[in-house]
């Protein structure tokens, strides 16, 4: 079940997370004269880092009280890194929530990404990999710097009930103007792929979702820091 975005049912902490990817969205496509899309919008102001942290645990608790689920074919595609957090190992300070401080980490102050290294993550469903085992689907990790890009994939799985999404790269490879010129298995590679199903989730790394929609997604990483990402445009490849 997809995040309800209906007008009458849309709470403040989604006007936020909605008005921060459209922002980011707007400002990583400009236009020749730096002042519109070329749908006609003008830019949007991005709301406080703060104000995104906070709706992202709104969200984040407004999803565990709903108990939403959605289905692994809701986040199949390429999504851009927009905002992220990070954490410290440190006791909670006054004042904080819970949300703010799990298991012994504190999150930090949370950033919007820079546009002229976008980083980005797919899940792609892979039935070759369910035949043999490997999991669900296949999802990749990628930051660009001009023309290389820095790749790593490996299987997924995904357990609905609980939105998590668990995963391990086990391959890495290096593309340069659209071509790949370096690839080699990261520790481990095939045979690493090949027990992965068997491997449990508290082992592997993972992204708990809490919030889909079409545009944007948001996830707690299993390190506790929590993510933004934007839908990429269909005109994006998968290699």
């Amino acid at each position: 079940m997809a995040t309800d975005l209906s007008p009458a049912a849309i709470p403040d902490f989604v006007h936020v997370l909605s008005q921060a990817a459209k922002s980011y969205r707007v400002s990583a496509q400009p236009t020749a004269n730096q002042q519109a899309e070329p749908s006609g919008e003008t830019a949007i102001d991005r709301p406080p880092a703060e104000a995104v942290v906070q709706a992202l645990l709104q969200a984040e608790l407004a999803a565990k009280q709903q108990r939403l689920q959605y289905p692994f074919a809701d986040l199949v595609g390429e999504w851009r890194l927009c905002f992220t957090t990070g954490v410290k190992k440190r006791s909670p300070s006054k004042g904080q929530t819970k949300g703010q401080t799990r298991g012994g980490t504190r999150l930090k102050k949370g950033v919007y990404l820079p546009q002229w290294t976008p980083a980005q993550i797919g899940f792609f469903a892979a039935p070759e990999a369910v035949a043999a085992g490997f999991g669900q689907g296949i999802i990749t990790n990628q930051i660009s710097l001009g023309a290389v890009r820095l790749r790593f994939t490996g299987p997924a799985k995904y357990l609905g009930k609980k939105n998590l999404l668990a995963f391990d790269f086990t391959q890495v490879a290096i593309d340069c103007f659209g071509k790949t010129v370096f690839q080699i298995g990261f520790r481990g590679g095939q045979t690493k792929a090949a027990e992965f199903e068997q491997r449990p989730i508290a082992k592997l790394p993972f992204f708990a979702f809490f919030s889909v929609t079409p545009d944007w997604i948001a996830a707690r990483g299993r390190g506790g820091g929590l993510a933004l990402w934007i839908r990429e445009d269909s005109s994006s490849s998968h290699d």
